[in-house]
């Protein structure tokens, strides 16, 4: 009764390795004349075809690859064992275990909705998103009072000179007309505005049609 349970463990153990096999295996860096020559595909499909007949090919000349999908796992690792690193056309051959990609869906899922909003034209906000208020603007009351009783040519020290920073003053601009005294908009109306002076064009030089070359 032990050497049966001991033998149906070692099945159940060998059926674990193989299922969990890959049943294509991958030849890289085949000979190129392998592509285009009919009489080396048929030499070389010759090789897997013994393992299972049923056997398919897919070429990838760019990669210098064939993939051979065999049709279990038992199949291909019996190929491998017996053709990796063997002789073909003069090169060494070697099979390696495709790789299986597992996708979690086969569609194309949508994004989670995470940064949506971040997307031009935005989408619906987040939950619990709401818009910042702009801070109300800064008015310092006083530093205009100072500056609406300056005259021309005084001048508001805003802040003082320390060792390492310089003050800040402002200066107000001297009446070029020599009036200490802003003028009202009555005096503004009642004078006329001086005029602009026109800038003149230079004038284009006069066209002689003795002058062709």
């Amino acid at each position: 009764m032990q050497q049966k349970e001991r033998g149906a463990a070692e099945e159940a153990t060998l059926d674990v390795k193989f299922t969990d096999l890959t049943n294509a295996l991958i030849a890289c860096k085949v000979p190129e004349d392998l592509f285009s020559e009919e009489h080396l595909k048929d030499t070389f499909e010759a090789l897997f075809r013994s393992f299972d007949p049923e056997v398919q090919f897919q070429y990838f000349k760019s990669f210098r690859r064939v993939r051979i999908s065999f049709s279990d796992a038992l199949a291909a690792a019996e190929a491998r064992l017996r053709l990796h690193k063997t002789d073909f056309n003069g090169k060494e051959m070697r099979l390696y275990f495709a790789q299986s990609v597992h996708i979690g869906s086969p569609r194309l899922e949508p994004p989670k909705p995470d940064k949506q909003f971040l997307i031009s034209p935005p989408a619906s906000p987040p939950v619990g998103w709401s818009q910042s208020l702009d801070a109300r603007p800064v008015i310092n009351y006083d530093l205009l009072c100072a500056i609406s009783k300056l005259g021309p040519g005084d001048k508001y020290e805003l802040q003082t000179a320390t060792p390492t920073t310089p003050s800040v003053v402002v200066h107000v601009c001297d009446d070029e007309r020599g009036d200490s005294s802003a003028p009202d908009d009555s005096d503004q109306d009642d004078k006329p505005r001086p005029l602009r002076q026109k800038i003149v064009q230079t004038r284009r030089p006069d066209y002689t049609p003795g002058a062709e070359q």
